[in-house]
């Protein structure tokens, strides 16, 4: 089966909320001293389905933050969000995370946590079960998380690739 395209294609008409998932303060040993920079990795996303991350280091946090969302606004996805949850169970991992995304019933809540809640947020969904397994690293697990969310299709998308109608894909 081809891989689909989810990309978005333009962002000037979006409305972007931007979420600091983690800052790490790294330190090279000089001659003269030590030098301080920073990394931060950043979850921008319109709460309706469209979400992106990015990386950003500078030597002040507000310039890391800055260039992580500039990052975050070229690697944006689009994702079926219905009824303000996953249409569809979802395992991923990268690295050493792994993450289980499951649609949940109406006012469940997001049950995530951490670097999964950030990115789940700004994709705008408000009933999911996600569980993270493994390394608890904030960049493997964003990446894990939308590496699911990169899989997610909607019924329309099944029906497609099946060349059949919704119902079919429904009642089986």
């Amino acid at each position: 089966m081809a891989k689909k395209n989810n990309r978005v294609k333009s962002t000037n008409d979006i409305e972007l909320k931007d979420r600091l998932v983690a800052i790490n303060r790294v330190t090279k040993v000089t001659k003269g001293g030590r030098a301080f920079s920073f990394s931060a990795i950043v979850v921008v996303g319109n709460e309706n389905g469209i979400v992106g991350w990015g990386l950003g280091k500078a030597n002040e946090v507000t310039a890391a933050i800055a260039k992580g969302v500039e990052a975050a606004k070229k690697n944006l996805i689009r994702v079926p969000v219905h009824k303000g949850t996953i249409p569809h169970e979802q395992a991923s991992k990268f690295g050493g995370s792994r993450v289980i995304l499951r649609p949940a019933s109406q006012g469940s809540g997001l049950k995530a946590g951490g670097a999964m809640r950030a990115v789940l947020e700004s994709v705008g969904v408000t009933d999911v079960l996600a569980k993270s397994k493994g390394s608890s690293n904030p960049h493997n697990l964003v990446k894990a998380t939308f590496n699911a969310l990169d899989e997610m299709r909607s019924p329309m998308q099944v029906a497609q690739n099946r060349g059949v109608s919704l119902d079919v894909v429904f009642n089986g």
